[in-house]
């Protein structure tokens, strides 16, 4: 075929040569942003690893393209949203690089806790001090895991081949994948801190996880705990770090990503009871093998007109059903981020409704829509509408569509029920007016009409006089302004849902003072993205 592949960054001879096979393949690494705008045109694949970025400029310069394939896991530099718009399918190697991860993880826990890299460096240095590096053992030792996705499944196993105890967190896995790998599961966070002598860290990085190990964290923790984070920069507080290990409340860290990167200059570099590696993580010939071969699969499949296996946007819908479908997809993401926010513990179930004249198509992208939002916040993986099936059932998800052509009061309704052992939640949505505005029906049975917003806050109180105003007045003293209030309650003086779409964000400070100010403890803030 005489279709054109650009590779911009390098991949493995191998890639190179199974493109080759089939297209036209040129390689220029380096290219300038004003450079590769000129290069794109004519082109129909791109491939690229982290240093090309490929901008909307860049992607509105191009005339044939395709695809755009990123041989490792995230998609920061490429602008997806542009790609997509101009049906550009975006592909990376997600699974490429959980060996790799996992085995560095090993490593840095080796390397601290025997004080290799400073015996090292003492010895070429024509010292011979013995003594100075005495190392403890890991055999018998606990290893906490927070995050028991694929890479988190793969540290366990290794550890417990180095005969280390195993306790790991994840509210989103399921108790029969604990069992199947032998690994105690933690109900809560402080099950972990309470137990382990080592805590691993492999969560995405969200505004859930951003800053989620700092001095409180670390205070909750065995004294001497030691820290290993190989997963995203950004989830610990490289400060508080520093300062607990040298209080003496944590033991050491391993570190390979920080807050900033690239990184030269770290509160952690002073310390001697911390190994430090520049990103490594991903960083062996086999792991950049898999990825560009990965990478080249995926393009000539796409260029031959087949399907991608990893594709980072929306896969295609049925030309008759994008019309039909389109308007409940805006709905459904509101709806899983609503959910995943409100919910509390551990989730083991969801039941998805779709009644009225939705029921009668395939809602399966509606359903992928929604266990997209609720997965991504906990999921280590990179969750997309392709992997979400898989990965919903790798952590036990139990998912189960019902339908009916019967909708009491509107036209469409989607419901979605979710059970834990601890707790359970349902919610309703609709779709409402020309322009199909999504709106909230219903919070654990009490009827609320609530146009989505970015900004939201969910409160439950008793339902007596004076309620509101407080609840306005302490927003008022914290500067957040109401944009609109919508009460739901099932009876006169019992319990009442309140939801307010409001102007700005609530941060966790703010929401500990309203609590003081006006006296409601049962309130939610919710950030839709």
């Amino acid at each position: 075929m005489n279709k054109k592949i650009l590779i911009t960054d390098g991949i493995s001879a191998d890639a190179k040569k199974k493109l080759e096979e089939h297209f036209i393949v040129e390689e220029k690494k380096g290219l300038a942003p004003e450079k590769l705008k000129e290069e794109i045109k004519g082109v129909n694949a791109l491939i690229i690893r982290s240093a090309t970025k490929v901008t909307a400029d860049i992607i509105d310069a191009s005339d044939k393209l395709e695809i755009i394939g990123r041989a490792g896991i995230g998609v920061d530099n490429v602008d997806v949203g542009a790609a997509t718009k101009k049906g550009i399918i975006v592909v990376n190697a997600p699974t490429s690089n959980a060996v790799t991860v996992a085995e560095h993880t090993i490593a840095l826990m080796l390397s601290l806790i025997r004080k290799i890299p400073e015996a090292n460096f003492s010895l070429k240095n024509g010292k011979w001090e013995k003594s100075k590096f005495k190392g403890i053992e890991l055999e018998g030792k606990t290893l906490g895991i927070i995050g028991f996705g694929q890479i988190g499944g793969l540290v366990a196993k290794k550890a417990i081949g180095l005969s280390m105890k195993v306790i790991a967190y994840d509210p989103f896995v399921s108790e029969d994948r604990f069992k199947q790998l032998e690994i105690k599961k933690a109900e809560k966070l402080e099950d972990v801190y309470k137990e382990a002598d080592f805590i691993s860290i492999h969560l995405p990085k969200n505004k859930d996880t951003l800053g989620m190990f700092d001095r409180a964290a670390f205070y909750k923790m065995k004294k001497g705990t030691i820290i290993l984070n190989v997963a995203r920069g950004g989830i610990v507080v490289e400060k508080d770090l520093a300062e607990a290990i040298k209080d003496g409340q944590i033991g050491g860290a391993a570190l390979d990503v920080y807050e900033s990167e690239p990184c030269t200059d770290s509160p952690v570099f002073k310390l001697e009871e911390v190994v430090c590696t520049p990103h490594l993580g991903a960083s062996t010939t086999e792991a950049q093998d898999r990825a560009g071969i990965t990478i080249a699969d995926q393009v000539i499949n796409v260029l031959c007109g087949k399907s991608a296996s990893f594709p980072v946007n929306a896969p295609v819908i049925r030309p008759e059903l994008i019309d039909i479908l389109s308007p409940f997809f805006e709905l459904c993401e509101n709806m899983g981020s609503l959910f995943i926010n409100l919910f509390e513990g551990n989730l083991d179930s969801l039941k998805i409704g779709y009644y009225g004249k939705v029921s009668e198509y395939d809602v399966r992208v509606l359903t992928s829509l929604i266990l997209v939002k609720i997965l991504e916040k906990y999921s280590a993986e990179n969750v997309n509408l392709v992997n979400v099936d898989l990965l919903a059932r790798e952590m036990g998800l139990k998912v189960k569509e019902v339908k009916s052509s019967q909708s009491k009061d509107f036209i469409n309704l989607i419901t979605l029920e979710g059970k834990g052992k601890e707790s359970e939640l349902s919610i309703s949505g609709a779709t409402t007016g020309k322009k199909d505005t999504p709106r909230f029906i219903a919070i654990d049975k009490f009827e609320i009409d609530m146009v989505p917003s970015k900004f939201m806050a969910f409160i439950r109180y008793e339902d007596i006089p004076g309620q509101i105003g407080k609840i306005g007045s302490a927003f008022g003293k914290l500067n957040v302004n109401i944009a609109s209030m919508h009460v739901g309650r099932k009876k006169m003086s019992g319990d009442a849902v309140m939801g307010l779409n409001l102007d700005n964000e609530v941060t966790p400070q703010m929401l500990e003072e309203f609590k003081k100010l006006s006296g409601f403890k049962n309130i939610k803030i919710v950030t839709l993205y």
